[in-house]
């Protein structure tokens, strides 16, 4: 039932992603969230994101950023780190996911997307199907509409650890 919500992977952080091995598997490009997945909520490119998206392009992947915020947020974040963007992107519909592998140049086959929440980031990417990566927030202070739906989180990512852990078993 719960499901659709489940990321195909759920890790600490952005930044310990094994990217050399996911393009080693043949992906090509990444889909990211910034609030919370790359920087804290309305928080500027720091020099370890700088670096990240320099890293990135010397492994050969292609990025775009996929966010819910108004443009002058979105576009501060992407000018710093030299990356295209889609802003207001109605996440977790799944439309802008695509146009996103289309400025990409890539497809489902060979696109992941890295965000912090289920209900928005996670459920569009599973929703195009592309490969989905949930992270864990930078930082706790968020918006208050964030903050309800982290309540509900909870219960899939509950259901999220059992059904990993009888997978591990079998």
């Amino acid at each position: 039932m719960l499901e659709c919500f489940y990321p195909d992977e759920y890790v600490d952080s952005t930044f310990e992603i094994d990217f050399e091995g996911m393009y080693k598997k043949g992906y090509r490009g990444v889909i990211f969230d910034i609030d919370n997945t790359l920087v804290p909520h309305g928080a500027p490119a720091d020099e370890r994101a700088k670096k990240f998206f320099t890293r990135l392009n010397d492994i050969g992947f292609k990025v775009i950023m996929l966010s819910n915020n108004k443009e002058p947020r979105v576009k501060m974040f992407c000018d710093a780190v030299n990356a295209p963007y889609i802003y207001k992107a109605d996440k977790p519909n799944p439309v802008n996911y695509k146009q996103a592998m289309s400025i990409l140049g890539t497809d489902k086959s060979n696109t992941l997307f890295v965000g912090d929440q289920i209900f928005t980031d996670v459920w569009g990417a599973n929703k195009a199907e592309i490969y989905s990566i949930l992270v864990k927030p930078i930082h706790p202070k968020e918006e208050i509409q964030i903050v309800l739906k982290r309540y509900l989180e909870k219960v899939v990512l509950h259901s999220y650890k059992t059904h990993i852990n009888k997978k591990g078993k079998n």
